[in-house]
């Protein structure tokens, strides 16, 4: 998904889908949008046996409701814990008292000796909300060969159009929000500035976007 500018962008960021991100929506290239939402865990094996039927019953009544396709993604990466490390360091340097001093000490020799033993994950979980003017036809092998050699032409329309398709799309998200908070699930639609810290992590990994003078113009927004 593109989230610099084409005319910037490395030849395999213009095989990416996204064309820019404007009002918390991602529009893509196709003239589709989509909205994302980010939704709270749920620890389905300490329910009772009552509550998790309760929540398998909720969740198959919301997927039977929709005339729409949604997309479920859990994003898994290595926690950085680098700044929490700093922060016990200065704490170590900085105590006074030489019980507390020790105790930091062996806290951070734990932590520091945890993280090298184990790959610590951590897991964030989102839907994904489409709406499309027209449903783009299914692709077949040939036409996506094609579309490798020669990416299709980006689809444009006017504020006007955009805002029709927006309302209809956060109705959609309304929706969905309500289906699973149903389930004791809490959920958030992303904003704009959410979605570009999303996505810059995603294409940069290892690399955070805090801190950094980033352009809203070089996201396409």
């Amino acid at each position: 998904m593109p989230l610099l500018n084409t005319k910037s962008a490395s030849p395999t960021q213009k095989f990416l889908e996204v064309d820019q991100i404007k009002d918390d929506v991602a529009i893509l290239k196709n003239g589709e949008l989509r909205a994302i939402i980010e939704c709270s865990s749920l620890n389905f094996a300490l329910k009772s046996e009552e509550e998790q039927n309760a929540i398998t019953y909720a969740y198959q009544n919301f997927l039977n409701s929709l005339d729409f396709s949604l997309e479920f993604v859990i994003h898994s990466r290595k926690l950085d814990i680098s700044e929490y490390l700093i922060f016990l360091e200065e704490k170590q340097k900085t105590q006074e008292n030489e019980l507390l001093k020790l105790q930091t000490t062996e806290y951070l020799d734990f932590i520091k000796s945890l993280t090298e033993l184990a790959n610590i994950m951590s897991k964030k979980f989102y839907v994904i909300i489409p709406f499309a003017a027209v449903q783009a036809k299914e692709l077949g092998f040939a036409d996506k060969l094609t579309s490798l050699v020669s990416p299709p032409k980006i689809q444009k329309f006017d504020t006007e159009k955009f805002k029709s398709y927006k309302d209809q799309l956060i109705q959609r998200v309304d929706f969905v929000k309500m289906g699973i908070r149903g389930m004791g699930i809490v959920s958030e639609q992303l904003t704009t500035e959410q979605l570009i810290k999303l996505f810059y992590e995603l294409y940069n990994p290892g690399e955070k976007i805090a801190g950094k003078e980033v352009e809203m113009t070089e996201f396409g927004v």
